[in-house]
């Protein structure tokens, strides 16, 4: 049955953006164009965010089995807390390498908290573009609506036809909008919320690894050993 009525409906559609109006036409093609951006970055961030906290596991794992983390090193290009990692080494190499006096460890920790807000904006980048579609496409549908039954009860006023069947086909194209708009508003909305969910569990995963990373610092490098 399915299998019948999607063809019916797919010509549904079809028949209904024939009878949008030129303004309805061009923002369902915006819509549609929004939807292609926003399916491409959920896709992308997704795969992006899986790599990382699996890089970022792998990574804590092989940081805590070593007695001394900072013998041979560790990499996982993957991982945020890679570049977290590499960025502390570098800082503590720039500062002689021992004995850190506790001036020099509180250098280092500011480099490793630069990094890591780097790192947060870079986990964060286009999530923006996925906001706005989930904001601005439902009111975008809404303008197509509303601008299309104003054109079609003025085309009825024009006409004088005054019947169901002269303004239902306008009326259609006009609802056209309101549809697409929700159909790209909805998934948008998910994707945003998961990837944002993941993006909060990653940031406070660099957070704490932060901490970590300059404890150990200070066990290993600092004068004290505190």
């Amino acid at each position: 049955m399915s299998d019948l009525m999607m063809p019916v409906m797919l010509g549904n559609v079809m028949y209904t953006f024939t009878e949008s109006t030129a303004p309805g036409k061009l923002i369902v093609l915006v819509l549609l164009a929004s939807s292609i951006g926003a399916w491409y970055v959920m896709a992308t961030k997704m795969i992006q965010l899986s790599c990382a906290k699996s890089g970022s596991n792998r990574f804590l794992k092989l940081f805590r089995e070593k007695a001394n983390p900072f013998d041979e090193g560790v990499r996982i290009p993957e991982s945020p807390l890679n570049a977290i990692y590499e960025a502390g080494c570098s800082s503590v190499a720039s500062e002689g390498g021992k004995n850190l006096t506790a001036h020099q460890v509180e250098l280092v920790r500011a480099v490793v908290d630069r990094t890591m807000a780097d790192e947060a904006l870079e986990l964060e980048d286009q999530m923006g573009l996925l906001a706005t579609a989930v904001s601005a496409c439902p009111f975008l549908g809404l303008l197509g609506t509303v601008w299309g039954v104003m054109d079609a009860f003025g085309g009825m006023a024009a006409s004088g036809a005054a019947t169901l069947s002269a303004v239902a086909p306008g009326i259609a194209g006009a609802l056209l909008t309101t549809v697409v708009g929700l159909l790209v508003a909805l998934p948008s909305a998910i994707g945003y919320n998961l990837l944002t969910s993941r993006i909060r569990h990653l940031a406070v995963q660099m957070d704490n690894f932060s901490q970590e990373l300059v404890i150990a610092i200070q066990q290993h490098f600092s004068a004290t050993g505190e």
